[in-house]
């Protein structure tokens, strides 16, 4: 059971070993960027206990603001401070690199990470019953990059071909020609397929309300983030204009965020990422704050490989209000699958593996080929 308590035998952190763990992708467009490999960074932290913990993060400069490099820089600040610290006391540890920077959430998630995959292994635990335990079904969708409408509706169909029950499309480029992506895509898909949008902040607030009220009659489950974060005095407005509901997703970072949309109800559901929120202390207290206010939230990620997925999976299954999971970071055009245990797909349902701690790590041949540092 997860414990923060100081009474316990502690784990000194002798080394970490960092490196850029960059992943060749076919290229993924969204409403701000087009991403041509995955920036991420993997982490072992390693503890005289003999055992050592993994993370990684997967930078996505144009949400985050970090790149793989800032991320790197950082991970080598935060190895030196950790050294020679305890392992076991998380929140310290955390509070350390929150006092050490601002913001740099996406490379805080992986250090946050590794100590809780130690915390796990330490107990003898997977990490979902270090996280209180739960068993549910995970189903993933599959999202569509930014294109014309019809490349967008044929790959549409070629994912229902694959067994795809649910479909995450982005939009945010132009407000009428995503009308139009997606009402050739319903129309290619039929009524049974699940479509959530998502349009990564890429519309204005006419646009939105134009869009979702076009998108209303293609039975859309919700629409993520449809404005700028700076437009959030605008979301309570914009929910009220909506026939389709609202994800708050780059206007959640921390359970600050959450506290402040909550109030203003300018949300009907939030998306919950390592990368944004620092790792899985932080998001436990967004999980919180939303469940204490029937906020239903979802797993998601940038493009990180099975290693942060697994954890994402861990996570999932331990919050009961984690109801929606978008946990296709890996299939997202990776070239390469650098993962040795980890999570399984059977079909498009996630399967966690049930060993200690997180239950994955980085081939070795992999790490080989990549820069790295030991601090």
């Amino acid at each position: 059971m997860l414990s923060f308590s100081p009474f316990h035998t502690i784990m000194t952190i002798t080394k970490t070993e960092i490196w850029k763990f960059s992943i060749p992708m076919h290229p993924f467009t969204i409403a701000t960027g087009t991403m041509h490999y995955a920036q991420n960074i993997f982490i072992r932290v390693h503890t005289d206990a003999g055992i050592y913990g993994v993370g990684e993060c997967s930078a996505f400069p144009m949400i985050v603001g970090e790149t793989q490099a800032t991320c790197f820089e950082m991970a080598k600040d935060f190895a030196t401070l950790w050294k020679g610290k305890d392992a076991t006391d998380i929140l310290a540890r955390m509070n350390e690199l929150h006092a050490f920077t601002a913001f740099n959430a996406t490379i805080k998630s992986a250090f946050d990470m590794a100590l809780f995959d130690l915390a796990a292994k330490k107990a003898g635990q997977s990490l979902t019953d270090y996280l209180g335990g739960g068993n549910k079904e995970l189903e993933t969708d599959l999202t569509i990059g930014i294109d014309t409408p019809e490349v967008m509706a044929a790959k549409a169909i070629d994912f229902i071909g694959r067994g795809v029950r649910i479909i995450k499309v982005k939009l945010g480029r132009d407000a009428k020609e995503d009308v139009e992506r997606i009402r050739q895509i319903r129309e290619a898909v039929g009524p049974s397929t699940g479509l959530r949008i998502d349009a990564n902040q890429g519309w204005s607030y006419e646009d939105a309300v134009f869009a979702l009220n076009e998108l209303g009659r293609y039975d859309i489950q919700f629409c993520e983030q449809p404005m700028r974060a700076w437009n959030d005095p605008l979301l309570p407005d914009l929910r009220k204009a909506s026939p389709v509901k609202i994800m708050a997703d780059e206007s959640v970072f921390n359970h600050h965020d959450a506290i402040r949309l909550i109030k203003a109800d300018a949300c009907d559901y939030v998306n919950i990422k390592f990368a944004k929120s620092g790792g899985i202390l932080e998001a436990m207290k967004i999980n919180q704050v939303c469940e204490a206010s029937g906020i239903p939230c979802m797993m998601g990620g940038m493009l990180e490989s099975r290693v942060a997925l697994t954890a994402f999976a861990h996570f999932a299954l331990a919050h009961p209000n984690v109801v929606f999971y978008d946990m296709d970071t890996c299939m997202l055009g990776h070239q390469e699958d650098p993962v040795t245990g980890g999570v399984k797909y059977n079909g498009f349902f996630v399967e966690t593996p049930t060993g200690h701690g997180i239950g994955a790590d980085a081939d070795e041949n992999f790490l080989k080929k990549l820069t790295n540092v030991i601090i």
